[in-house]
């Protein structure tokens, strides 16, 4: 997956926290929605929490790191947000919308905690894109 940062694509493989850290993947549709707004502005005004946890988080969504970039800066989120444009991610957590307003291939919002050895310690995942993950769960989840 790829991030924009200021000095262009930065590519971000997951496992590059294992061992390291404990990692929280938040999958949302797509940028400069209401709700995926709502949800990556909450996280980012809470970040204390996870750092506290000792977790990064990432959120993650098929649009362009372009897009995300923007979104991010209009939005001031802070969230590291990775786009997932050629859906391989998405696909390999199973949490791809087959079909999302007549759109193909969207990522469902869920959520993931991953242990710093790589293995899957929670999971969330809704069908109803209005839905925000049970952070209470997720924060559990990390401790």
């Amino acid at each position: 997956m790829n991030t924009k940062t200021a000095d262009g694509l930065k590519e971000v493989t997951l496992s590059d926290n294992f061992g390291k850290k404990k990692t929280v993947l938040l999958f949302f549709p797509f940028a400069f929605t209401s709700v995926c707004q709502n949800e990556m502005c909450s996280i980012s005004s809470g970040m204390d929490d996870y750092e506290k946890l000792e977790a990064d988080v990432y959120g993650i969504s098929v649009d362009s790191p372009f897009a995300q970039e923007g979104w991010a800066k209009a939005n001031k989120i802070t969230v590291t947000l990775l786009s997932d444009f050629n859906k391989e991610v998405a696909s390999g957590y199973d949490v791809l919308y087959a079909d999302l307003l007549g759109l193909k291939g969207v990522a469902k919002r869920s959520a993931f905690v991953v242990d710093k050895d790589g293995t899957i310690a929670y999971s969330w995942s809704s069908e109803d894109p209005h839905d925000l993950p049970p952070f209470d769960e997720v924060k559990a989840a990390l401790q």
